[in-house]
């Protein structure tokens, strides 16, 4: 790795650690949310070099699905035990008893948009007025949209149109009682320095981005891996891939790709020569083509 690329991710993570000190010098009660994703690993570890050698001054949310990898929740209860660090959890099948939300039906079902309400829901049951999550510019053009620090009203929903000027590294974090704000510090990254900065820096992340045996179904040209969630169609079969996934969301729409990439090195040299954005894999985001945008206008991460 180059010497400039060595400096060009030392300004990325000090423009990442400016903004989390933002956050907490602006705001009474701000939390990481926390997927187990790389993105959400990556700030968290961001957020320990900030405020070393203190802990960690946010709790991590976790909107919980109910259908999340195995080994993303194993991955998270791991990573909080490390950090000593709070870890608050919003249930999406606690919103479904509770009948706040209603279960999707079909092959395609997802509780993808369910997490808007049980998020909400736990903003406001813990008072949260910023919330710093891991999303980045290059993800999706919904994503490009964001400013580091991105208004919600006081139900929570996203007007991309009115979201206040940035200029000189100044950010307004003032709002009216009720509403609150998403951080995003690592909004200039791209996938490509996500990588190199955590091979740089050794981080530690779940198994499932590394390349490994996983019994999987085709569908919709991606490998969909088996769970007891999984609804096999006529025509289906099962079959055993070595897969690795560049994303992680709810095992029932998280696609995975044929790979060989078992290191960090490898996952690298693969992600440079990508042309398709990582979360196109996922079957939540292709049922329109502005989904991500419709979701996040209603309050989604």
């Amino acid at each position: 790795m180059s010497k400039y690329y060595l400096n060009y991710l030392d300004e990325l993570e000090s423009e990442a650690i400016y903004i989390l000190r933002e956050v907490w010098a602006q705001f009474e009660n701000p939390v990481i949310l926390f997927s187990g994703g790389k993105d959400s690993i990556l700030v968290t570890h961001l957020a320990k070099k900030a405020f070393y050698p203190s802990k960690i001054p946010f709790p991590l949310m976790h909107v919980d699905t109910g259908h999340n990898f195995p080994e993303t929740i194993e991955f998270r209860d791991y990573l909080i035990k490390k950090f000593d660090a709070q870890l608050i959890v919003g249930s999406v099948q606690e919103s479904i008893d509770q009948g706040r939300v209603a279960e999707e039906k079909g092959k395609n079902a997802t509780r993808n948009a369910l997490q808007i309400t049980t998020l909400l829901d736990a903003i406001e049951s813990n008072k949260v007025d910023c919330a710093i999550g891991g999303g980045r510019r290059d993800e999706e053009k919904a994503r490009a949209k964001e400013r580091f620090f991105s208004h919600r009203d006081d139900f929570g929903q996203w007007d991309p149109k009115n979201q206040r000027p940035e200029l000189w590294n100044i950010l307004n974090g003032k709002h009216f009682e009720g509403e609150h704000f998403r951080a995003f510090p690592i909004s200039n990254w791209t996938e490509m320095d996500v990588w190199n900065y955590i091979k740089r820096e050794n981080i530690e992340i779940p198994s499932l981005y590394f390349a490994h045996e996983r019994e999987v179904v085709n569908r919709n040209n991606s490998w969909i891996p088996v769970s007891k969630y999984l609804k096999l169609e006529e025509g289906e079969k099962i079959v055993t891939k070595k897969i690795r996934f560049r994303t992680l969301g709810d095992i029932t729409i998280t696609g995975g790709m044929e790979s060989d990439a078992d290191t960090l090195e490898k996952i690298a040299l693969e992600v440079s020569a990508m042309k398709q954005t990582e979360r196109g894999n996922r079957t939540d985001d292709k049922r329109s083509e502005t989904a991500m945008e419709d979701r996040k206008r209603q309050g989604y991460f």
